[in-house]
């Protein structure tokens, strides 16, 4: 199994303005990950815990130099937010954790 995450990457939480954006955020923050930025659309210019929030994945990425994204969002919102990121903003690595969707 490779390893996509080291003490270089910089992650951005899509949704951290949520719950669960927010728990895993912050977890992620406490174990030494270098949480760079939130996107949340409409709460651009805030913060979380010292972690700016941004409008968009794309103003995120040319403030932070993020390279990897994760994705806690609601499942109407879900399939375009995975694949936008990769696709077009050259982040290396996105992971998704579904919010509200039945996994089995």
């Amino acid at each position: 199994m490779a390893i996509l995450v080291n003490k270089n990457t910089r992650v951005l939480t899509q949704g951290i303005t949520g719950s669960t954006g927010q728990f895993h955020t912050r977890a992620c923050k406490e174990y030494g990950t270098q949480m760079v930025a939130g996107v949340t659309p409409g709460k651009g210019g805030s913060s979380f815990e010292g972690i700016p929030i941004f409008d968009t994945v794309a103003k995120a990425v040319a403030a932070t130099a993020a390279n990897a994204s994760v994705i806690y969002v609601p499942p109407p919102f879900a399939a375009d937010l995975f694949l936008l990121p990769v696709l077009s903003h050259d982040l290396p690595s996105s992971t998704y954790t579904p919010c509200g969707i039945a996994c089995q």
